[in-house]
């Protein structure tokens, strides 16, 4: 298990969830988002996090009011995403499927094995790549509010 961030300009960072434990609200706020701060700030060292904003889906690790206290506290903006929408999560229709293209039948010796390819594709991916990911990702926000709220993906 991974946490991957990225923006518009490219990967940001990603922390490796070990031996196959469970994303919980403690891991995210003290693990996950600590390095991708630190990613963040190495990118922007005058703004650092001022200004970040992030869009989490609806798992438990990011709306757990732990999580938000610390990004408020931290002064981290959230972009709110709808219940059970998988066509608005850059991860579910960007990311993943385009990294799950290329691991396809590989055989990875170890997981640490298959997190240093996912890295490794992840890192060479274009900057053309990920902006085309968000001009996606608006398209499909108004899309949705077209829709009125209702799930588009097969339409």
């Amino acid at each position: 298990m991974v946490a991957s961030f990225f923006g518009k300009s490219g990967h940001v960072s990603t922390t490796v969830l070990d031996q196959q434990r469970t994303v919980t609200s403690h891991w995210y706020t003290t693990v996950a988002l600590p390095q991708v701060f630190a990613a963040v700030h190495q990118r922007r060292p005058k703004t650092g996090i001022r200004d970040l904003c992030l869009h989490h889906d609806n798992a438990p690790a990011h709306t757990a009011a732990a999580t938000l206290d610390f990004l408020m506290e931290n002064g981290v903006r959230l972009v709110s995403h709808p219940p059970y929408s998988p066509d608005l999560a850059p991860c579910d229709f960007f990311l993943f499927p385009k990294l799950k293209l290329q691991m396809r039948g590989n055989q990875f010796e170890s997981a640490e094995a298959a997190v240093v390819a996912y890295q490794s594709l992840l890192e060479g991916m274009e900057k053309t790549d990920f902006v085309a990911c968000f001009e996606e990702w608006f398209a499909r926000m108004e899309k949705c509010i077209q829709c009125s709220g209702d799930y588009f993906e097969k339409q």
